[in-house]
């Protein structure tokens, strides 16, 4: 006899959420090895473009991995040579100024304050000032910190860089055969569409988001030059890769904005007209012919997707960042599955 719908739901529930907790009870202790897997698998899904693009054209499966790795790692040692000395020397002569512009802040407030009282508006902004000034202290306390940990722990930075590249070489040589032996687990029905919307909506999102955030980067990195705007590669950078996480890189171009408008109101302005102009120019143009439809969510469910997807990274040990790079092509295929099924059960029998 066939159990009642309400009861296989209210079962569903929580055999769902003890089966979480199972398995972040498993991955917990093995992080952050979790994470390097998920991260060596995404760069395989990557590479795994142009490498069967090279063996379409003839090439042996083998030989297009190789020359695909080796120029992947080739353009990695070129950026680390050429761009990330500039990030770091822009990263610390940023930290060296904000002291300056935190006095600058200050006398903003002081000018508000001053203006609102001959308004007769509330001026007590004393404690605000003094409040958020603190805070930002801190923070690039923490900052510099950081920084300086970052390159001390070089080694280990190293070390699993090494090992994603291996694990992602690893993949895409074996990539074919792991995914049929892990669909083998699925039921028969729903195979082919579960491993063709996994592959197509990762492969097409992160190929996408990857290609617009070196393109949105490198526009900036020569607007912001021709302008003269200070830090302009540091910032061009941030504000590129930021494009990974829907709208992330909106509140970066208003929070740059803001950070150098405190110092010159006309370099804000200047930052925040030629950021948001190198993004339509992106949005409007580039991104319609690389990503067109791959998503296919409405912007409330990325609004929602996206929280749920760093609190889900975070609870499993995989990180809050990699939660949100996951986010968004997770949920819009969990969408396409959910539609597959309801159409499924509403199929006249």
């Amino acid at each position: 006899m066939a159990w009642p719908s309400w009861l296989r739901w209210g079962l569903a529930l929580p055999l769902l959420t003890l089966n979480l907790y199972v398995l972040r009870q498993l991955l917990l202790p093995l992080a952050p090895f979790p994470g390097l897997f998920l991260t060596a698998a995404l760069i395989a899904f990557l590479l795994d473009i142009p490498s069967r693009w090279l063996n379409r054209r003839g090439l042996p499966r083998w030989l297009a991995i190789l020359i695909v790795t080796l120029v992947t790692v080739g353009g990695v040692v070129l950026a680390g040579i050429t761009l990330v000395p500039r990030l770091i020397d822009q990263l610390a002569q940023l930290i060296n100024a904000l002291p300056g512009w935190l006095v600058a802040a200050e006398a903003w407030v002081n000018r508000l304050q001053d203006l609102a009282a001959s308004r007769g508006l509330p001026s007590e902004f004393g404690d605000l000032s003094s409040d958020l000034l603190t805070r930002v202290s801190r923070v690039a306390s923490q900052l510099s910190q950081r920084l300086l940990a970052i390159l001390g722990a070089t080694l280990g930075i190293t070390i699993n860089t090494v090992i994603v590249l291996v694990l992602a070489v690893f993949f895409l040589l074996g990539g074919d055969a792991i995914t049929a032996g892990l669909a083998r687990w699925l039921p028969e029905r729903w195979r082919q569409l579960v491993v063709s919307t996994i592959t197509r909506t990762f492969r097409g999102y992160f190929a996408g988001q990857v290609l617009l955030a070196l393109i949105l980067s490198a526009g900036q990195i020569v607007v912001f030059t021709v302008l003269g705007i200070p830090y302009g590669v540091l910032f061009a950078v941030v504000i590129g890769f930021t494009t990974l996480i829907p709208y992330a890189s909106a509140l970066t171009i208003v929070a740059v904005s803001a950070l150098l408008a405190v110092q010159d109101p006309r370099t804000g302005l200047e930052i925040l007209a030629a950021a948001i102009g190198v993004g339509q120019v992106v949005d409007q143009v580039i991104q319609p012919r690389l990503m067109g439809s791959i998503v296919g969510l409405q912007p409330a469910w990325l609004l929602i997707a996206l929280p749920l997807g760093a609190r889900a990274g975070d609870l499993l040990g995989v990180g809050e960042l990699l939660g949100l790079l996951l986010a968004v092509p997770v949920a819009s295929c969990f969408k396409t599955l959910l539609d597959a099924w309801v159409d499924f059960r509403t199929e006249p029998e």
